[in-house]
């Protein structure tokens, strides 16, 4: 397995594809946290204090949306182009069949493939959160306090589980349908589903199941409920309200929809201190806990279905 394991990791790093895709994020990342890093540091040179200064480097948005926005977007495309073609191509070129034909056990064809993609993913996110954490302290001049360091490296452990969740989702379309073209088609379709029609449609069926009433609080509260909870099917959702929660020590829930009266708001207003990294943990364990609990599922089902496909010799 370690074998194949290094052969894939080189594959990775030699492949056209995954350069370009990832010199585009670095650029995108770039523009964006050094717009970000000089709207802060007109900020503090006018005289503002503020707090948590380095995080926001990460969650503020720049000429059109923050880091952490853009990797809920767009970092399902990373773990997409890294699998979708993972098996049916060793499958189409004739190499999966030869392989097998070695004193090779087959589920260390699929194990060393997932993980040389998640250890890809790793070493992408690693450079590139130090590589903008580098720009932040040389543009602000400020450097990161130890929460706000544990608060970034457990922000890249959500974020490679994540990316970890398409990429084994595409390994599966790979398994699961011999054509590359088709099976790229059918994870990017899932990406748009998830991403886009969830979220319309969490509102949708909220509005018809307890239309909102702006004259009636409980069934405001009503449709607010049912469209968060349809809106979580969508693993986009799940690592946004995550990576908010934790990135943001001022951040207490993950609801974006809190109905409070005035004296409420007074008696939360006392209230208003940072939360520690482990109590922001535990608000956003069960969002946690369902990113990787997908990422696992994915990856057993393609070890199953691949475990029992007949490979034929070309």
């Amino acid at each position: 397995m370690f074998t194949i394991f290094r052969k894939e990791i080189a594959d990775h790093f030699n492949s056209t594809r995954f350069l370009i895709l990832f010199c585009l994020v670095v650029c995108v990342a770039l523009l964006t946290t050094y717009t970000v890093s000089m709207n802060l540091r007109s900020e503090i040179s006018g005289g503002a204090k503020i707090e948590y200064l380095f995080l926001m480097l990460f969650t503020t948005s720049g000429q059109f949306f923050s880091l952490t926005q853009f990797i809920a977007f767009f970092g399902p495309l990373i773990g997409i182009i890294m699998g979708f073609d993972a098996i049916n191509r060793e499958r189409s070129a004739g190499t999966l069949s030869k392989l097998l034909s070695q004193p090779v056990y087959r589920d260390a064809i699929i194990n060393a493939k997932f993980l040389a993609g998640i250890v890809t993913i790793a070493i992408m996110f690693v450079s590139l959160v130090l590589l903008l954490s580098g720009l932040g302290m040389v543009a602000i001049g400020v450097v990161p306090s130890g929460q706000e360091a544990a608060r970034l490296a457990v922000y890249m452990l959500i974020s490679i589980a994540y990316v970890g969740f398409w990429l084994g989702m595409a390994i599966l379309f790979s398994i699961i349908l011999r054509s590359i073209g088709t099976a790229a088609l059918a994870s990017v379709a899932l990406w748009i589903f998830v991403s886009f029609f969830v979220g319309f449609g969490s509102g949708l069926i909220a509005d018809v199941i307890a239309p909102a009433d702006q004259n009636n609080p409980e069934l405001l509260l009503k449709n607010a409920r049912i469209a968060t909870a349809i809106g979580r099917v969508s693993p986009v959702n799940l690592y946004s309200d995550a990576t908010s929660t934790i990135m943001d020590p001022y951040r207490k829930t993950t609801k974006s929809f809190v109905l409070v009266g005035p004296m409420e708001k007074i008696s939360m207003s006392r209230f208003n201190s940072a939360l520690s990294l482990w109590q922001s943990i535990l608000v956003v364990a069960p969002y946690l806990t369902t990113l990787v609990a997908l990422t696992a599922v994915c990856f057993a089902v393609s070890y199953l279905v691949f475990m029992r496909q007949e490979v034929r010799s070309i």
